[in-house]
């Protein structure tokens, strides 16, 4: 357990930090997606050649639901990718820390679900230390901060999606297959995480490539890659895509291990030394208000974690 968890924290915090050092020499945010929808298309399939997992039997329809699953998957990752462009490391990393909010507000919207009164007070602090951290000048744009937000949302949304997929199916299921639901909540598939994984990697590479060539991405790749690309370049590139893929193997390993709370705990860990790397690395400056905002979001997230950690535990 132990050696999961530390190797799941560094590929975590490795990963933030390396993407953010990466977007400063290679501002393509839609191919650097692609980059690690690619790694982790050739990873996913190697680990199916070696029987690591079996792919699951579906139906057309469930593959039709697959492929809108994975628009979410690569807007969500182009996204994030795109705001840490705009927005500095702990800005990014604070609005982040919301993702509990947007949860419990989709799971009420989408099936009807009441949140506990602990949960609820549990998110006050995280309202009030995102308001406190990103006030005053914070190095966000306002583009920069609507992008952050709107990965948020994703992100709760994909976790949602990514959790129904990969459950067995029940009567709630069907009935919600019976309601408008069926448009919106993908079914449940009881997918691997590693079947589905290199299920959405191919489709979301070639939504982000097909989302660079509209942008005009594509053509300011070429020409950044005629006089900036080395083979050093390529290889720190190459290393962040198997970095991206190697937390997805490593996360699931960990979670099985060392189960949800230990998880959570080095999730938040994770947040404080991001932040706190990224303000000495970057040379960023925050004021006082912004740091006590910084704590009481961290500090609010792992309570909504504990809570809802005991809460499964009874259930």
């Amino acid at each position: 357990q132990p050696f999961w968890l530390v190797l799941y924290f560094c590929f975590n915090l490795g990963l933030t930090l390396y993407n953010k050092g990466v977007l400063i020499h290679f501002p393509f945010a839609y191919t650097l997606t692609a980059i690690h929808a690619l790694f982790g298309t050739v990873g996913g399939i190697f680990l199916l050649k070696t029987g690591i997992y079996t792919p699951a039997k579906l139906s057309n329809a469930d593959n039709m639901a697959l492929v809108a699953f994975s628009v979410l998957y690569s807007t969500n990752i182009a996204v994030s990718n795109l705001s840490l462009e705009m927005v500095t490391l702990p800005f990014h990393q604070v609005v982040r820390a919301a993702t509990p909010i947007f949860t419990i507000f989709l799971s009420m919207v989408l099936f009807g679900s009441r949140s506990s009164g602990q949960k609820v007070a549990s998110l006050v602090p995280v309202v009030v230390g995102v308001g406190l951290a990103t006030y005053g000048d914070y190095y966000c744009t306002a583009a920069g901060l609507i992008l952050t937000v709107l990965g948020t949302f994703l992100a709760a949304m994909k976790t949602i999606f990514t959790s129904i997929l990969q459950s067995p199916p029940s009567l709630s299921h069907q009935h919600h297959s019976n309601s408008l639901l069926r448009c919106i909540v993908p079914p449940r598939l009881q997918l691997h995480p590693l079947d589905l994984l290199t299920r959405m990697a191919p489709l979301a590479f070639v939504e982000c490539v097909i989302l660079a060539h509209i942008s005009g991405e594509l053509d300011r790749v070429r020409l950044w890659s005629a006089h900036e690309m080395t083979p050093w370049t390529a290889t720190v590139l190459s290393l962040n895509g198997a970095i991206a893929f190697g937390l997805n193997i490593v996360s699931f390993t960990a979670n099985k291990k060392a189960g949800p709370l230990s998880m959570t705990v080095a999730a938040n860990v994770k947040q404080v030394l991001s932040i706190i790397l990224a303000v000495l690395i970057f040379d960023l400056s925050i004021s006082f208000t912004n740091a006590a905002g910084i704590m009481l979001t961290l500090a609010g997230g792992a309570w909504y974690a504990a809570v809802e950690y005991r809460e499964r535990r009874a259930r």
